[in-house]
């Protein structure tokens, strides 16, 4: 039964302010933020004047007050958990948790799972080494509540992983979409019939791919008995969103658990319904390491239509999933060129193995090019042909394609790191 959208705004101001009870009285991070605003001045609401938070300052803030900073409410004994982010937008980020707010984030991903219909009758195979990511950690721990048998896949080559999901005849895939489309063309490459496999359910995150049309349907090629679930979330605040139930590449946010804004990255305008915006987050029950409108870098744009979805959710609805990242997104001769979209291009081609794109500036202006591994037996020429052919029709952008060797281009388990960016040339 989904709640109403008063009853969601209700219980969002009521831990907003728990929150800020809490931390104005006890965490130094946000006592500082926080200080000199006349917040009795006027009844809280969901649209009070909050400042914003952004990752620059937490990381500051960590290098200043080492090891975690002073996001802290409560006294460092009583922490239990440590986590850090994965360094791929700059120095990582160390965050510990209480036992309460662990707990929250745990109740977070079980409803991801309950949302794709995951239930203790099922076998989680987890296809990932195991460090020090939040998103393991808490997914493994929310199937052990649901009441699955939880399988760890961790220090295995990919072919081990595979014989470990036909040994265990596990039912739901957990990792990122690279690496569950890696699995998927090693059943190929290795003379593996796809039928032996009982996997019915692959969950998916660490990169956009997941509400990608055209990755949701190269999976669907390599995993034909298998639906595709999205969904997203980050160390900073936790499991955020899980896919919609009735619309593909759609990703629903827990509203009840989060307060979300989708704003204008350069003004911090509202966006209006469909106009792409940054995803600011405020973490409602993660008391212990709070963030209090935290400017994700995520790019998203909100559902067009009805407040409320066709599965009867009235959470907050990003249309195509996460669309990409505000440092991500690169103008290329006046058009605005994000990883999905290039993505998207290249999946429609299943010839292509692997691929990398460079950015580069050339004569002042920022400029791709990208290499592409084709598999065996390719006709190459026509294939770069006709993949420039389809960066021309669909971004209007002379893009210039380059091969790869065989096993050139790297391979990804964790989040793909594709986009180089390469420094400017010095004179």
């Amino acid at each position: 039964m989904f709640a109403q959208r008063d009853e969601i705004e209700k219980r969002q101001l009521e831990q907003l302010q728990t929150l800020l009870r809490l931390t104005r009285a006890q965490n130094p991070f946000y006592q500082e933020k926080l200080a000199g605003l006349a917040l009795e001045a006027a009844p809280l609401s969901l649209s009070s004047p909050l400042p914003f938070t952004t990752k620059a300052e937490i990381v500051a803030n960590q290098l200043a007050h080492p090891p975690f900073g002073t996001n802290l409410s409560y006294p460092p004994t009583a922490y239990t958990r440590y986590h850090q982010t994965s360094g791929t937008t700059g120095i990582p980020i160390r965050w510990i948790d209480d036992p309460a707010s662990w707990a929250w984030m745990v109740d977070s991903w079980y409803r991801i799972f309950q949302a794709a219909g995951v239930t203790s009758e099922d076998r989680i195979y987890f296809a990932f080494s195991f460090g020090p990511f939040i998103g393991f950690w808490l997914a493994f721990e929310a199937g052990q509540k649901l009441g699955a048998l939880c399988l760890p896949g961790g220090g295995m080559s990919t072919s081990s992983r595979l014989q470990g999901l036909l040994d265990t005849q596990s039912t739901v895939l957990c990792c990122t979409p690279t690496y569950a489309i890696r699995l998927g063309e090693t059943i190929a490459s290795e003379g593996r019939n796809p039928n032996d496999f009982k996997i019915r359910k692959i969950m998916v995150a660490g990169e956009p791919g997941g509400s990608v049309p055209q990755v949701r349907m190269r999976l669907k090629n390599l995993w034909p008995h298998a639906t595709v679930f999205d969904h997203h979330g980050m160390t900073e605040v936790g499991p955020v969103s899980y896919a919609c139930p009735s619309i593909p590449n759609r990703l629903h946010i827990m509203e009840e658990r989060y307060f979300a804004e989708i704003l204008n990255p350069v003004d911090t305008s509202p966006c209006p319904p469909g106009t792409p915006g940054e995803l600011v987050l405020t973490t409602l029950g993660r008391l212990g390491s709070p963030l209090i409108r935290y400017r994700t870098g995520d790019l998203v744009a909100s559902h067009a239509g009805a407040s409320c979805c066709e599965c009867g959710s009235w959470e907050l609805a990003l249309e195509g999933g996460i669309l990409g990242r505000t440092d991500d997104m690169v103008v290329v001769r006046g058009v605005n060129v994000y990883p999905s979209a290039i993505e998207a291009i290249i999946r429609t081609f299943p010839e292509i193995e692997e691929f990398q794109v460079d950015v580069f500036e050339q004569n002042a202006l920022t400029e791709l090019s990208v290499n592409v591994e084709p598999r065996e037996n390719t006709e190459n020429a026509r294939l770069i042909a006709d993949l420039q052919r389809q960066f021309q029709v669909l971004l209007n952008l002379r893009i210039p394609v380059k091969l790869a060797a065989p096993g050139q281009l790297p391979r990804f388990e964790m989040k793909a790191r594709r986009w180089v960016k390469h420094p400017a040339p010095t004179h």
